[in-house]
């Protein structure tokens, strides 16, 4: 089983894969139904995704287990399924990830639950920790290399969900959303969210940003945070391809393979070790950003005018938030022995 620590020390950068849900439309997913659910009903549409996506080039995947917390499950009335499908969901892309003669991590995904937490909300800190752990001990026991702990938005459920990982004993990453404010749903900045990483995350190998409104504010995320990194510190870049909509009653991400080669090229040279597509990122995507990405030499890292000039424009947020950036001293990188929290 591969060893993302290790990879990370070895590679300048490792290729994450890209959208799962928004793929499976294009095979059959119907709106409102649980994408959980395909690890049980169609192993092979799972199956085949992951492997066109390991084709692409991808060195990570990630599974099927986005929503397969108790409560996101609930709202389906399979909230008893969460060990049946999340295990399955590690062991299909564990069987695709063997298939290859080199190494491709399996990442067991775990998404928000959809719920808010205390004290703003009803659900605690302590029922939404028992939630994640019961979906993070399943992945890990279906063959997950990494946990992977996506699109959250508050500290709260950081701070659970981060809990949870850890108790599986396997290499954590974590990536929060950034909306048009360039903050989470609940405030968070990119420059907070650095030590709210450090703080809340026990075996945290990499950390950064995914999903949000597109790939220029997604790298605007990145610069802000690469101000506070050390040199033990990896960031992790997964941007939407390009920004959605309606086309003839269906969702339609504008994004081009062209588009998300330029994307990945700026943000490997933002400080990105590992980078990948979200949502509208088919594996025709990533078969572009992977040989962009080995044939970029990596510059100095751009800043933001550069950045709109390639990929389009940025949000008030985005922007104030790398305005912020400049008025303050940069953050002296420390050298620090910190041991790697190897699996």
């Amino acid at each position: 089983m591969p060893n993302i620590t290790e990879l990370l020390a070895t590679r300048p950068w490792l290729l994450a894969d890209g959208a799962t849900g928004t793929n499976y439309f294009d095979m059959g997913l119907q709106s409102g139904d649980a994408p959980e659910m395909w690890n049980a009903d169609h192993v092979d549409r799972v199956a085949s995704l992951h492997r066109r996506f390991i084709e692409a080039g991808a060195d990570i995947i990630l599974t099927n287990s986005f929503g397969g917390s108790r409560y996101r499950l609930k709202l389906h009335r399979m909230e008893n399924r969460v060990v049946e499908l999340n295990r399955a969901a590690a062991e299909i892309a564990r069987e695709e990830a063997e298939r290859v003669g080199r190494p491709v991590v399996v990442a067991g995904s775990i998404g928000p639950t959809g719920e808010i937490l205390e004290p703003v909300g009803a659900l605690s800190v302590e029922l939404a920790t028992e939630a994640f752990t019961e979906q993070a001990m399943a992945l890990a026991d279906g063959g997950a290399d990494v946990i992977w702990l996506e699109t959250l938005s508050s500290k709260e459920e950081m701070r659970a969900a981060g809990t949870a990982a850890a108790a599986t004993g396997l290499p954590v990453i974590a990536t929060m959303t950034f909306d048009t404010n360039g903050s989470t749903m609940m405030g968070v900045s990119p420059v907070e969210l650095v030590d709210l990483y450090r703080e809340t995350v026990p075996r945290l190998a990499a950390f950064g940003a995914n999903c949000g409104i597109g790939a220029a504010d997604l790298i605007g995320a990145l610069l802000a945070m690469s101000q506070q990194l050390t040199d033990d510190d990896r960031l992790v870049a997964k941007s939407n391809c390009g920004i959605p909509a309606f086309v003839d009653g269906q969702i339609h991400y504008s994004g081009t393979p062209e588009l998300m080669s330029r994307y990945v090229e700026l943000a490997l040279d933002s400080g990105a070790r590992i980078i990948g597509g979200c949502c509208g990122t088919t594996p025709e995507h990533l078969a572009a950003m992977r040989q962009a990405l080995e044939s970029h030499s990596k510059r100095g890292a751009p800043d933001l005018d550069a950045v709109v000039e390639l990929l389009g424009p940025v949000t008030a947020g985005t922007r104030a938030c790398c305005d912020g950036m400049h008025a303050r001293p940069k953050a002296v990188r420390k050298r620090r022995s910190r041991r790697r929290r190897d699996a």
